[in-house]
């Protein structure tokens, strides 16, 4: 029987594993393995809900090994160190406690077939201090980390009154994560007060938004980005342009001209990349982000039976163009990937993959959405904002659930988490 190894359960990674499983390890057509360091899966695009307590992640997080025994694949807690290809071997890395003590050795995984889909994590392009300084919002730990830090510094401020009665947040990057959580923040606050935080109001937060670009949601088409500015700078949102920092310490972020962003709490959401340890593992080819580079069909440009999807995957397309790193990108290589893996394993014609743009929405938690949408609906790209592009952001989060779970539980998952919303508290306080 092939062994079949996917590593990394992200949006594409688990999609991918979900169909596999269903396909092949229910049938035992294949041996279907996932791998990943966390226990469970979490929608990345969510992280920043996390992060200030508007989302409990206990409803919506999938357990990777009672999805795995329902779809009939197995799960292998671990992380990626190395690649034997001439073995045909995954190396993991020893497991260790919160202590720091070894608990599982490093082991190996044989494959046929391997598939990468590690993601990325925060890229800080070295900038001194900011390892230290900031937090990157890219992984569970780092939201709870976030999460705890603004509690905390709200309840001195209920509890002690003549200390500094504000605080300061300062974000770096002026993306769809820096952009989603300077507005969830102030849509966080607002509620602080229905749970004992009397004392806090809006007043209370100033953030800052900085972005070395000359717009926010440099991506994006103009008209979107200035409509995220005005929205942003209505509910308080300090929004700084043309701003690069060039170093953080205990005072707050450094800029080029000389300025100084004084903060209490600092998020670096600037770029991403791919974890060093990937930079020509195993002896494949990766780019300067240490993104894996593969062909048109998803396997690596070294190694056919290696393919890579989502954030750790570099493709470029025939205008030259990379695909970029959005959560649509690795929902339509997991769709390309299956097919090829199926294919392979039945001698037959591999699938080319073409990245279709579909648009890009960007929540400002309950103010305002705003996005452009492209492909069937129109022959250029339509804006929308409002309730309109409220539906269709939350839609994406249904798509990818329905990819995982199916229609029918992914409804039932809809109808408890509206449940939830009158049985639970508005915000997350631990």
């Amino acid at each position: 029987m092939e062994k079949i190894v996917v590593v990394g359960g992200g949006a594409g990674g688990l999609e991918l594993v979900t169909r596999l499983g269903r396909r092949l390890g229910r049938k035992k057509k294949a041996h279907v393995t996932l791998v990943d360091r966390n226990t469970t899966h979490l929608w990345k695009p969510l992280l920043h809900e996390i992060a200030v307590g508007t989302m409990d992640e206990g409803n919506d997080a999938v357990s990777y090994r009672a999805h795995a025994f329902a779809n009939g694949f197995h799960f292998r807690v671990g992380s990626l160190s190395d690649i034997d290809r001439d073995n045909r071997q995954v190396v993991l890395a020893p497991v260790l406690d919160d202590e720091g003590v070894e608990y599982i050795p490093s082991t190996r995984i044989d494959y046929d077939y391997l598939v990468v889909a590690l993601g990325s994590v925060s890229n800080d392009f070295g900038t001194p201090g900011i390892p230290d300084h900031c937090i990157f919002l890219d992984s569970p730990m780092q939201a709870h980390r976030f999460r705890t830090k603004l509690l905390n510094r709200f309840l001195r401020i209920q509890r002690v009154p003549e200390e500094p009665d504000t605080v300061r947040i300062a974000i770096v990057g002026g993306g769809a994560t820096g952009v989603e959580l300077s507005a969830e923040l102030h849509h966080a606050v607002s509620e602080f007060h229905h749970y004992g935080f009397n004392a806090i109001t809006n007043e209370h937060l100033h953030v800052t938004l900085l972005e070395a670009g000359e717009r926010i949601l440099p991506a994006l088409p103009e008209r979107i980005s200035a409509s995220a500015t005005k929205e942003l700078t209505n509910i308080g949102v300090k929004v700084r342009t043309n701003t690069m920092i060039t170093s953080a310490s205990t005072e707050g972020l450094h800029t080029k001209d000389g300025d100084t962003v004084e903060a209490d709490l600092m998020v670096w959401a600037a770029g991403i990349k791919v974890p060093d340890f990937m930079a020509d593992i195993g002896g494949l080819e990766t780019n300067r982000i240490n993104q894996l580079k593969v062909n048109e069909f998803l396997q690596t440009t070294r190694d056919d039976r290696i393919f890579a999807l989502g954030d750790c995957a570099e493709f470029i397309q025939e205008d030259g163009k990379r695909v970029p790193p959005r959560a649509q990108s690795a929902h339509q290589m997991a769709n390309t990937c299956y097919h090829n893996l199926v294919a392979s394993l039945n001698c037959k014609p591999l699938k080319k993959y073409e990245y279709r743009d579909h648009g890009s929405l960007v929540t400002l938690a309950n103010y305002s959405t705003v996005g452009s949408l492209m492909g069937n609906l129109t022959r250029g790209s339509l804006f929308i904002e409002g309730r309109m592009a409220r539906v269709v952001y939350i839609s994406l989060y249904r798509m990818h659930q329905v990819a995982v779970h199916g229609l029918m539980k992914t409804g039932l998952l809809m109808l408890a988490g509206k449940i939830n919303r009158w049985l639970q508290p508005r915000l997350k306080l631990h």
